[in-house]
């Protein structure tokens, strides 16, 4: 059984090269989406702080549906091209928000996100499986090394797909 270990990490990068190590434990052997994008969900929304809400939105072919997560009730669909999500879906690049309310066309589920990192996530052919979506309430609580741990805990989290 996978048990969360305490964090002994010193800086943001240690904790998040610890997280990566936790999530390919976690999901190691299983294959089912569902599954695994649940527990990366847990994992990563009581292993980091200041978060709110962390979770998948999935593409079923035309937009994008709300997944597993953890936090309040959320959006369940948003079109490509809408708010972060959207963004990061149709442009497939990362999206990191400092402040929502300065983002054209924020969608604003919860009122009590203020920051938002978004990691767009492509199956092995390229197409799109969906994104990964993490919100805070505190203004500017991501930056460039979060942007980089998501992407590297995202690779993992697609990775378990590919076996």
């Amino acid at each position: 059984m996978f048990e969360l270990s305490a964090s002994t990490h010193s800086s943001k990068r240690e904790h998040y090269a610890e997280l990566v190590q936790q999530a390919r434990g976690l999901l190691e052997g299983e294959r089912d989406l569902i599954a695994n994008a649940a527990n990366f969900s847990a994992l990563l929304y009581h292993s980091l702080p200041d978060l709110n809400w962390a979770g998948f939105y999935l593409y079923d072919g035309q937009e994008l549906v709300v997944g597993p997560f953890q936090g309040k009730p959320a959006c369940v669909r948003i079109a490509l091209g809408r708010g972060v999500c959207g963004t990061a879906a149709q442009t497939r690049q990362t999206q990191l928000v400092r402040d929502v309310h300065a983002f054209e066309g924020h969608i604003a589920c919860d009122a009590a996100s203020n920051s938002e990192v978004v990691v767009p996530l492509s199956k092995a052919d390229g197409s799109l499986l969906g994104v990964w979506d993490v919100d805070s309430p505190l203004v500017a609580r991501f930056d460039e090394d979060d942007r980089a741990g998501m992407e590297a805990l995202c690779a993992v989290f697609m990775e378990t797909l590919r076996r």
